[in-house]
């Protein structure tokens, strides 16, 4: 099982940084997923228990300058290593201005993915500065626990306003209530809504747009016999949707959510290079 990858192209390196500080963000520890031509931050708290679930994907290709990987085994090229992204975010702050980022997965003390950053200097020798980030490798009787989520059924699905607006927004309600309600139909209408017993509170969002989906049959989901007018909605932890627009530093091209009324909140985050899917689970 080998990994290592280089990166020396600047604009690739922040974006790459950009990537993981949102993970950092998002999850105390999560999985690495490593294949021949992606990488993956997975997290993966059971949403019976109440916890979010979040599948981010990226292109090695649009990152790295050289990726070389072999898997666990031929048939399966592949290596899981769970990892705290905070670590790796702290690792890559030092690189801001580095000649080139080399990644390694090595195993002198225990398994570590080894960043190295060499930094500019004056002198004609380069200047190199490690961090061991320790890792653990999953084995391959769990990968199972790791796969893409499926896109639930969902009731609606709509185009997010700016994420900036919607974070002000939110913010702002925290401060009132514990809970969410996000409601939306398929008229490109979306309410952002807090109740307490003191206050109620509604945004308004009109003309967002629905995305066309279609199912591999061809018809959509349960969203196609829909009265347009009709809200599905659900309420959920203010604090992990808060989370989710205070981590972006992805500024996404595009922005969507799909709601499973009084189950689950699926938000989407599409980039060039990346996408972010996360997963909010309804209160009771």
């Amino acid at each position: 099982m080998r990994f290592r990858a280089k990166i020396v192209d600047l604009a690739c390196l922040n974006n790459f940084s950009r990537v993981v500080n949102t993970i950092a963000r998002l999850a105390k520890t999560c999985t690495l997923r490593l294949t021949a031509g992606k990488l993956y931050f997975i997290l993966c708290d059971k949403v019976a228990n109440g916890g979010v679930s979040m599948w981010c994907e990226l292109c090695q290709g649009n990152f790295f300058d050289e990726f070389q990987m072999e898997g666990v085994a031929a048939d399966h090229n592949e290596i899981y290593l769970e990892l705290t992204p905070e670590n790796l975010s702290r690792a890559l702050k030092t690189a801001q201005s580095a000649k080139a980022v080399k990644i390694k997965l090595t195993n002198k003390h225990c398994p570590c993915l080894k960043v190295s950053v060499e930094l500019p200097s004056l002198s004609s020798s380069s200047r190199i500065v490690t961090h061991d980030i320790p890792v653990r490798v999953i084995p391959r009787r769990l990968w199972n626990d790791f796969r893409e989520p499926r896109v639930p059924d969902f009731d609606v699905s709509i185009y997010l306003p700016a994420l900036k607006t919607m974070k002000s927004v939110v913010e702002r309600m925290k401060n009132l209530s514990h809970s969410i309600v996000i409601e939306a139909n398929l008229n490109g209408e979306m309410n952002l809504k807090i109740e307490t017993d003191l206050v109620s509170v509604t945004t308004h969002f009109k003309n967002l747009g629905n995305p066309p989906w279609a199912s591999e049959d061809g018809c959509q989901s349960s969203a196609q016999d829909r009265d347009l007018e009709s809200m599905a909605e659900a309420r959920i932890d203010i604090k992990k949707l808060q989370q989710l627009l205070a981590g972006q530093q992805v500024n996404p091209t595009k922005a969507l959510c799909n709601i499973v009324s009084k189950r689950i909140v699926h938000f989407i985050l599409l980039h060039e290079d990346v996408s972010l899917q996360y997963f909010i689970p309804a209160l009771a």
